[in-house]
This record gives C-alpha cells, sequence and structure tokens, in this order.
C-alpha cells in the first residue's frame, strides 16, 4: 500500500516528474488538481468555474526559488497574471507564497517583490491573499503581511491563518484590530505537538471557534474548507446569527469536492476555487495524493495498460 508518508516523501523530489509523465493515466490525472503549465490553460479553466457561479484565484506553483533573479521572475509573472485577468474578464483575483519570493534568502527581499505585486494588484482594484507555509515562516509572514497592509487598504491585500497552530486564535485577534481579511484553513504541514495540535478533533474545534470569530467580526473572511462537518457548522453559525450570505465566502482547492463548490455557488453562497498552475506542479500534485492515497489507485491501475 502507497503510504502518506511516502508520497510526501516523493513530492521532494521533483526529479521524477519526467519519469512519471511518461505515463498517460499519471499525466491525466494530474489535471484533476493542477490547471495547467501556462497562465492561458488556467485562464480557461477560471472561465469553467466563472461558468458555475464560482470566483478564483491565481496560485502560481514554485517551490524551488533559490535566487533573487527567479524571485523577479515570479514578481513578472504575477504581474502577467494580474493583467490577463484584465484584459479577460474573469473574475479572479492572486494568492501568493512568501518563498516564492525570497523569504528564505532574505525577508526584506521577500517583502519587496511582494510589495511590486501587491501595488500593481492596487492599481488595477484587484486583490492579494499572502498564503501561510510552514511554521518556521508564520511570524516573517505576518510581519511582512503586516507592513503590506499599513500601506495598503482593506480590499487590496489579505493573510491567510491556519487552525491546526495553537498560536492562530490569538494572531487571528491581533490581525482583526488591524483589521484584516482573513483566509481560515486547517494547515497540512508536518509540525510538532508543541506548535501545532496533534489531535484532528482539536484542530476541527479550533477551526470552529475562529471561523465564529472570523464572521462575526464583520469583515470579509474566507472560510477555506473542503470538510462537510466544517462547511455545516459555518452554515448553522451565520444562519443563527443572522449573517447574510454575501458577508463572507467560502474556499476549496481545484479539483477536490467540486460537487460541494457547485452545491454552496448554487445555494446562494460566495464561492472561491484556488487555481494553482505552473511547470512546477509536481510537488503540489504528489501532496493531493498524499491527501487522499486512494487517489494512487487510479493512476497504479492504468499505468501500464496500453
Amino acid at each position: 500500500m502507497v503510504t502518506r508518508s511516502t508520497l510526501i516523501y516523493l513530492s521532494r523530489h521533483e526529479g521524477l516528474k519526467d519519469f512519471a509523465t511518461r505515463f498517460s493515466p499519471f499525466k491525466k490525472m494530474t489535471t484533476r488538481f493542477v490547471a495547467g503549465e501556462d497562465i492561458e490553460e488556467a485562464v480557461a479553466a477560471i472561465r469553467e468555474i466563472n461558468a458555475r457561479g464560482a470566483s478564483a484565484s491565481f496560485d502560481h506553483l514554485n517551490e524551488s526559488v533559490a535566487s533573487m533573479a527567479e524571485t523577479l521572475e515570479e514578481v513578472r509573472e504575477y504581474q502577467r497574471v494580474l493583467a490577463r485577468i484584465d484584459e479577460t474578464g474573469i473574475r479572479s483575483n492572486v494568492s501568493i507564497k512568501l518563498t516564492q519570493f525570497g523569504l528564505d534568502i532574505d525577508p526584506e527581499l521577500a517583502y519587496q517583490q511582494a510589495r511590486a505585486v501587491v501595488e500593481d494588484a492596487a492599481r488595477r482594484g484587484n486583490f492579494v491573499r499572502v498564503d501561510m507555509e510552514g511554521s518556521s515562516a508564520t511570524q516573517k509572514t505576518l510581519d511582512i503581511f503586516k507592513r503590506l497592509r499599513a500601506e495598503h487598504d482593506l480590499n487590496t491585500v489579505g493573510i491567510v491563518v491556519q487552525s491546526y497552530l495553537r498560536r492562530t486564535y490569538d494572531d487571528v485577534r491581533q490581525l482583526l484590530k488591524i483589521p484584516a481579511r482573513i483566509r481560515l484553513c486547517k494547515g497540512a504541514y508536518n509540525e510538532p505537538p508543541e506548535v501545532a495540535f496533534p489531535d484532528k478533533k482539536d484542530t476541527d474545534d479550533n477551526y470552529v471557534r475562529i471561523m465564529q470569530v472570523l464572521l462575526a467580526s464583520g469583515v470579509y473572511h474566507g472560510i477555506a474548507t473542503h470538510d462537510p462537518h466544517m462547511i455545516e457548522q459555518t452554515v448553522e453559525f451565520v444562519q443563527r446569527e443572522g449573517i447574510a450570505k454575501e458577508a463572507f465566502e467560502f474556499q476549496m482547492l481545484y479539483g477536490v469536492r467540486r460537487d460541494l463548490q457547485v452545491q454552496l455557488a448554487r445555494d446562494g453562497y460566495n464561492m472561491r476555487v484556488y487555481v494553482p498552475y505552473g511547470k512546477h506542479w509536481y510537488p503540489y500534485f504528489m501532496r493531493r495524493l498524499a491527501e487522499r492515497p486512494a487517489n494512487v489507485w487510479f493512476v497504479m491501475k492504468n499505468m501500464f495498460k496500453g
């Protein structure tokens, strides 16, 4: 049996990508979770998402940034994305990871590069979401976000928080004082128990507690989950508190629980789908398989056919 830990291990070896893509079932499976390798493929995917009543967020995949030249190219890519959003009229914003902009090289470099993207989005009336990564980057990410937020309004730049981190409830309280638009997710990195809740129940309980604080704040937030129980808890809370459907949005990943995406949009809730694309899709794809190892069997059953 292919275990989650094995898939996580494989995700760190992008050199296996060329071998794996020789098999058409594997390559076909990637299109479930990744919109393509270039902007135009992502634009086409977002048109379909918009047609189903949902908006989107571009997420350029790149986990191998190791030089200033590469960070500059990431900035140019996001500027191209923002331009294409304007040119095509699709309903989408953008999502960035600070490690793509040099966080591991120098936090000041990451701030300057992220700032260039946020300034471009501000000129275009668009919005940038700063993603959260592993716990070693949490404080640096929050510090850079606060600098960006001090320079731009509430509807230009937002942040992500993860309910599995023990610190997140307090972080949210502080962020709401600014205030900030927040995307709440559970978190998917391997963290020690002193940093993150080891039990799913504790993560879920914290998710619900934070969700309630966010939605009661009067700020437009994103509730990011594929968990039907978390969705049910959110719907029950907003109905009980008389919070309007348009006062927040649900968010999900491209290719994950499309049935729920469509249903929530039909029910009148705002829905946003994160659309990943790029040539460095392999690590992201392997982590999606790791979240649901049963997906592997589709690939394995067909790998050696024809």
